[in-house]
């Protein structure tokens, strides 16, 4: 039984007494701590694939912070990479694939992963429940499929999608191929980890909103209600919450929410209380802090803390989350005065 189970109850915008809290990710280069290990484990990749380093680190910020959710260790890159495209990441330069989708043939021959190439990540869901022994929900995620699929057409992060959009309007057959293929392994990969103990998942479709309006729905939203209607959010005699964010996915927030999902994440570009106007009533809002706002210090943390409760309003259904993952830059003491407004300023609105 969770000690602390405010996050899911939230999520399925059950009573709270306060609105929890958790940060996209809230482990990571702004710790010094996570930085040691990093260092100690020689690669990024090898700190992935070490569950006893990945709990350690998973770990790390609810040791300096009260917050209501773990969430694993891991990148969104490690179905593509347990699928042989040779995944790596270079200093300063983000993730790269030695073997690209670029033709037909490759995309013919693409295939489901061994599941036990991805065993370090289950190991590690198992071993951080096993830590925390319930005192908070472990979150598991994915990327989705559409995500996946950039960097797997691309072959590398923070491109033009040339490649990718040239298929999608060139040979949209064959983009469906591989998001098909990666539907099914998201729907695997989550399954799996709630089997492992994960109390709830989320699905990080970083860049469905460079696609157009018609496109997103047919091309990222479709698949990942493919994976939602094939996940089993029951477990260990609870329902276990998933939550969908679409970095840039304001346009489509109606269509999210009623994609199957318990929450949808908000990133900072859109107003939570005209989103909860919009869907609130159908789902719970995680988010939605500008991540930038932490570099300006703890009193800009505070007040920003503030103007997104204020936004939200008074009820359940709300998560307070950033709208995408802090910033490397971002100073402890900033998440510190954070964590600390949003717990000390949410009873008010519950």
């Amino acid at each position: 039984m969770l000690k602390n189970d405010t996050l899911i109850r939230a999520l399925l915008r059950q009573p709270v007494p306060r609105t929890p809290i958790w940060l996209m990710r809230q482990a990571g280069r702004y710790l010094p701590e996570y930085n040691k290990v990093r260092a100690g484990a020689g690669s990024f990749l090898a700190l992935c694939k070490n569950p006893d380093l990945a709990t350690e680190v998973t770990l790390q910020p609810l040791a300096r912070f009260p917050l209501d959710a773990a969430i694993i260790f891991s990148d969104i890159l490690t179905i593509p990479d347990a699928m042989g495209l040779g995944l790596s990441f270079a200093e300063g330069e983000g993730p790269r694939f030695e073997r690209p989708l670029r033709t037909e043939r490759d995309i013919t021959a693409l295939a489901l992963p061994d599941a036990d190439l991805l065993r370090y990540v289950f190991d590690t869901v198992r071993q951080v429940r096993r830590a925390l022994a319930d005192e908070v929900p472990v979150i598991g995620f994915s990327g989705s499929p559409f995500t996946l699929a950039c960097y797997m057409i691309e072959g590398r992060g923070g491109s033009d999608f040339r490649h990718i959009k040239t298929l999608l309007y060139q040979r949209p057959e064959l983009l469906h191929r591989v998001l098909q293929v990666n539907a099914h392994a998201v729907t695997d990969y989550l399954n799996l980890q709630i089997e492992a103990g994960a109390q709830a998942v989320m699905m990080f479709d970083t860049w469905g909103g460079t696609l157009g309006s018609t496109e997103y729905l047919d091309f990222s939203l479709a698949y990942m209600r493919q994976v939602l209607q094939a996940l089993r959010l029951e477990h260990e005699g609870r329902r276990v919450p998933s939550i969908v964010f679409t970095k840039g996915g304001g346009p489509w927030l109606e269509a999210i929410a009623s994609s199957g999902c318990d929450a949808v994440g908000l990133d900072w570009t859109v107003d939570i209380a005209l989103s909860r106007a919009r869907i609130g009533s159908r789902v719970a809002l995680q988010g939605n802090l500008d991540p930038a706002v932490l570099l300006a210090g703890p009193q800009a943390a505070r007040a920003g803390a503030e103007r997104v409760l204020v936004g939200y309003g008074h009820g359940s259904g709300h998560v307070f989350n950033l709208g995408h993952g802090i910033s490397q830059y971002t100073s402890p003491d900033a998440v510190a005065a954070l964590v600390e407004a949003v717990r000390e300023l949410s009873p008010a609105y519950h």
